[in-house]
């Protein structure tokens, strides 16, 4: 991020009513006009933590963030750079019955709306561009989709001044802030489980995603670089049980360990193997790239990836 620029995030929030696909669109008070949910990044927060949470201020609507759909960018009056990054997120029937939304200074009312009227009901050729690129998902028949979160532990003691076992290295100072820091935006992308190396710096770090979400952390040696290192590590059985089960998750490990994990999503999925992989597997500490892979569409492959760097 850049200090001129003003950051945004929100997203294209749909449902199905009866087989037919609708789009939400807000008629905010101040303005007069009609456009998607979306606000700016508070001190600390990461862009997918405020699209979810914009999403739920404006529309008392809790969602799980689906694939990014693009980016707009315009020059706001004071000639300062606006960008917006938005991802598609569904609304649940259970999440629309549960929204208090109410009319407000901020937001006038919430619409339903087809796509078409939605192309010729937003405000602002920015929003319509999101619009269409949303639309080409649709069309492609993957909007329906589950992420496979590939998590990168936080930073640990280094190995020259650690004389235990290695599985045993604890996470730094700094280790321990990414991991309370990476809760919040895994959260945002609706991780309901979460497997971790049995190392204690994996371990450690998805214990306040844990907590916060109630879940409780499956630890497998398979995901170990100790097991990777003799070569007694199953990457390929904990994705192929992951990509059939198509539920969110987050998979902790080691960097030496990313690249067969994503590799195997690739090969788990018939997803052509590229540099692109690579790119999503170096990872810093802390870090982690999100895997959209289709809930209805399996044939589809990967989907979309999209890298996180980690919040120090």
């Amino acid at each position: 991020m850049t200090d001129t620029a003003v950051y945004a995030a929100g997203g294209v929030v749909w449902r199905r009513v009866d087989g037919r696909l609708l789009i939400l669109v807000i008629h905010r008070t101040a303005y007069a006009d009609v456009t998607l949910p979306k606000g700016k990044v508070d001190p600390g927060e990461t862009l997918a933590e405020t699209a979810a949470r914009e999403i739920y201020e404006e529309t008392g609507i809790r969602v799980a963030l689906g694939i990014p759909v693009g980016v707009s960018r315009y020059r706001m009056p004071s000639k300062r750079q606006k960008i917006v990054h938005y991802w598609a997120a569904e609304a649940t029937d259970d999440a629309i019955r549960s929204s208090a939304f109410v009319p407000n200074k901020e937001i006038a009312a919430l619409e339903w709306v087809t796509p078409k009227k939605a192309r010729s009901y937003l405000s602002y050729p920015v929003d319509i561009e999101i619009l269409e690129n949303f639309l080409k998902v649709v069309d492609d028949g993957v909007l329906e989709t589950f992420p496979l979160v590939v998590l990168r532990h936080g930073r640990a003691t280094a190995r020259e001044h650690w004389r235990d076992a290695d599985a045993l290295r604890p996470l730094t100072a700094k280790g321990a802030r990414q991991a309370k820091a990476v809760a919040g935006p895994l959260r945002a992308f609706g991780v309901r489980k979460i497997i971790s190396s049995d190392a204690v710096r994996c371990v450690t770090t998805v214990t306040p995603l844990a907590a916060e979400t109630g879940r409780r952390i499956e630890r497998t040696e398979q995901l170990s670089q100790d097991a990777w290192e003799t070569g007694e590590a199953d990457v390929r059985a904990v994705i192929g049980k992951r990509v059939r089960k198509r539920t969110p998750v987050v998979l902790c490990s080691h960097g030496p360990v990313l690249p067969d994990i994503l590799n195997e999503i690739a090969l788990a999925t018939g997803t052509l193997r590229g540099s692109y992989l690579g790119s999503a597997s170096a990872l810093e500490p802390g870090a982690f790239s999100v895997v959209h892979l289709s809930a209805t569409n399996p044939g589809s492959g990967i989907v979309a990836i999209e890298t996180h760097e980690p919040r120090d």
